[in-house]
């Protein structure tokens, strides 16, 4: 059984990846309206992972019999000046999902929680990834400045982004 401590701090992480998924719809719908296809389906594929990540967390609090209670989401940004800043933004949200995640491992060490602790390193091992691909993409984007052409290159690039097999089971 989940302590309710452990419990209230995983239904405040479901809230959060929920949150990231409407952000990066929102994402979705800036980079269409800016004809950047490319850059919207990564978005999409982002906001399904992240609509997964919140059901790992969901699940886990069900299976040790506690209780999921779902919380009212913020609205999230819709506009940003550039697409480089779309995805400074997106960087910085992950780079703070990875703090939520640290502190709900140091809440699992503390409440001696090791079911909590193995599906937790997971996430870890998850953050690295998702701040190295964000960060990866807005250093392209930085390098590229004002380059229309380097613009089309990298948004080609990443609509070749799909859902893994992994990101469609969580």
């Amino acid at each position: 059984m989940i302590s309710k401590r452990m419990q209230d701090a995983i239904n405040e992480q479901i809230k959060y990846e929920l949150e990231s998924a409407y952000l990066y719809l929102a994402m979705v719908a800036y980079f269409s309206d800016q004809n950047l296809d490319g850059m919207a389906q990564w978005m999409t594929v982002q906001a399904q992972e992240e609509l997964g990540h919140a059901m790992k967390f969901f699940d886990h609090v069900v299976q040790r019999d506690g209780r999921v209670e779902l919380q009212a989401l913020a609205k999230p940004e819709g506009v940003w000046a550039s697409p480089l800043e779309a995805f400074r933004a997106a960087y910085t949200h992950e780079q703070s999902v990875t703090k939520r995640i640290n502190n709900l491992v140091k809440l699992a060490s503390q409440e001696e929680d090791h079911a909590a602790s193995v599906m937790l390193q997971w996430f870890v091992t998850e953050q690295v990834e998702e701040e190295a691909s964000a960060h990866a993409i807005v250093e392209k984007l930085q390098r590229i400045g004002d380059s229309v052409q380097g613009l089309f290159l990298i948004d080609r690039e990443l609509g070749t982004r799909t859902a893994t097999a992994e990101s469609a089971e969580q």
